[in-house]
């Protein structure tokens, strides 16, 4: 007999929504594209031929339409991993677990995750406006020590490299996960293609500093030196790892789409973001 989870491991709001999202099983399409920025939902959902449901609380904005006669969610994350952990966790909740016994169901459902987002180039030859897939997400958040997660051979070996690259920081314990090959060869197909690193901040974390002093000199010029077989990084963000990680342990598919608005290695930030914002959201929903 299945578990019964507890109504403080599964909350479940009275109106039988899930605790964060607000959201009821039936609201969401089994493509799902995640935004970290609330305002970019709107900015996706205004493409789609038909919105059958918004809603939001907090930081979650959802909008679920029709492109065509293909279901759609679209989704705000917020920033950063920690708020990962709750979307992804309550996005394979709402398909996964029947809310009236509080048990996982028997046949699961695989979701397509695709995030839009933003995000800064460290090579000096990938120019602003670039639209980036991130074959790999190596976090250097905490995310994952709370998780089991196994890795596949070509992920073993790039953290190993990542680690070994990284020694001499004690404070650095990477984490890496592979995206969606699936999603990867279909949506990914016409976009540059790279490591994206997923930092648990935006100013010291991706090497940026303003006044207080950073205690990992020359940060970006460690990651542009990376090199694993035929892999470099690529660029810096603050969810993709966090992401293609839990989507793996839960068994979903997982794919970050980067829209490059800044040049770390030039010292340059877009002139037009909004632009290369939407030629990323363009992109995306050609390929579904």
């Amino acid at each position: 007999m299945a578990k019964e989870l507890s109504p403080a491991d599964l909350i479940i709001n009275p109106d039988g929504s899930i605790y964060h999202l607000n959201l009821l099983p039936e609201d969401i399409a089994e493509t799902i594209i995640t935004v970290g920025d609330p305002d970019r939902v709107s900015e996706i959902s205004r493409h789609f031929d038909r919105i059958a449901l918004q809603k939001g609380k907090r930081e979650f904005i959802t909008h679920t339409g029709y492109l065509g006669k293909k279901r759609i969610t679209v989704l705000s994350t917020g920033i950063g991993t920690d708020n990962i952990d709750i979307v992804l966790n309550e996005l394979d909740a709402l398909v996964n677990i029947d809310f009236a016994t509080r048990t996982v169901k028997e046949h699961l459902t695989s979701l397509n995750i695709i995030r839009i987002g933003t995000s800064g180039a460290i090579q000096p030859d990938i120019p602003i406006g670039t639209i980036l897939a991130s074959s790999f997400g190596i976090g250097l958040d905490a995310l994952m020590n709370y998780y089991i997660h196994e890795l596949s051979g070509d992920e073993h070996s790039l953290l190993d490299g990542i680690k070994t690259h990284f020694s001499q920081y004690k404070g650095i314990n990477p984490y890496v996960t592979a995206a969606d090959n699936g999603l990867l060869s279909s949506i990914g197909k016409q976009m540059e293609q790279g490591i994206t690193v997923t930092a648990p901040g935006f100013y010291a974390p991706q090497g940026r500093q303003v006044r207080a002093k950073n205690a990992v000199p020359n940060l970006i010029r460690q990651l542009q030196a990376f090199r694993h077989n035929q892999y470099r990084i690529t660029n810096l963000e603050m969810e993709t790892a966090g992401i293609y990680a839990l989507a793996k342990v839960l068994g979903h598919k997982a794919l970050s789409v980067n829209a490059i608005l800044a040049s770390r290695a030039n010292f340059e930030f877009s002139k037009a973001p909004d632009k290369v914002i939407d030629k990323a959201i363009k992109m995306v929903l050609d390929q579904l």
